[in-house]
């Protein structure tokens, strides 16, 4: 598998490049395996769709609809405080509980701020 990304679900970002330069909005989903990154308001795209009959009120209505499109993740850049940051990574110490209750020292990686060092 590959390297993951510094974005995740419900993370602020602000867009750095293409139409939408500016923007900020939430990240709705993440697409790993394309690298790619769904972003509330930006991107939007009409999509058609087709009536899907499937008896009573259970069926779709067709129509013009307006959508997210997924965004490449290197053109969006994580908020911190209304300004854009870099994302760096640290491991921290943790102790970690065992299901007998039995607890031992381990690490775990924390996302930082590269502007501040604050884990985000």
């Amino acid at each position: 598998m590959g390297k993951g990304l510094n974005i995740k679900k419900g993370d602020t970002v602000k867009v750095i490049a293409g139409k939408d330069k500016g923007a900020e909005g939430k990240v709705i989903a993440v697409l790993i395996e394309d690298e790619r990154v769904i972003v509330e308001g930006v991107n939007r795209i009409k999509k058609h769709t087709k009536v899907q009959d499937q008896g009573g009120r259970a069926g779709t209505t067709g129509g013009i609809v307006t959508t997210e499109a997924a965004i490449h993740v290197s053109n969006v850049m994580l908020v911190e405080d209304g300004k854009p940051v870099r994302v760096g990574f640290k491991r921290e110490a943790v102790t970690k509980r065992r299901r007998d209750g039995s607890t031992y020292a381990a690490e775990r990686s924390v996302r930082v701020s590269r502007k501040s060092g604050k884990e985000i």
